[in-house]
């Protein structure tokens, strides 16, 4: 029971880590410009399946928003086009500060399971060893 808990912990520290990941990458890119028509980043997302095999989850894969980019204008911009907009991800930085305090909390929290599993698995073998 003690190790199906770390395992299960185990798996969430993982797709946690790989949103958190995902949510840095996002957050640095919130103001990468582009010229307007060419790609411009778009924001990343993960998603994340229960397993078949285990218990826990796993991270089926991490894909690309649909989201259009937002097109600002700024004239004085270099990737400005001949109207004078720039590209910009449609990312919004609030959102993914929000999400990113979720991401850590849970990280945390899944980090807080396998830390107790483990004071619980060593105190009973203390307990056989005294027993």
């Amino acid at each position: 029971m003690t190790f199906d808990a770390i395992g299960i912990a185990g798996t969430g520290l993982t797709a946690h880590r790989k949103w958190l990941d995902a949510l840095s990458d996002n957050i640095a890119n919130v103001n990468t410009a582009t010229p307007a028509g060419e790609d411009a980043f778009r924001e990343k997302l993960v998603t994340v399946q229960a397993g078949t095999d285990s218990p826990g989850v796993y991270v089926a894969g991490v894909v690309e928003s649909e989201a259009a980019a937002k097109l600002v204008y700024d004239p004085e911009h270099p990737y400005a086009d001949e109207d004078g907009y720039v590209q910009y991800p449609n990312i919004e930085l609030g959102d993914q500060m929000s999400m990113l305090i979720v991401a850590q909390r849970g990280y945390e929290a899944n980090a807080a399971v396998v830390d107790r599993a483990k004071t619980t698995y060593e105190a009973a073998l203390q307990i056989g060893r005294n027993g």
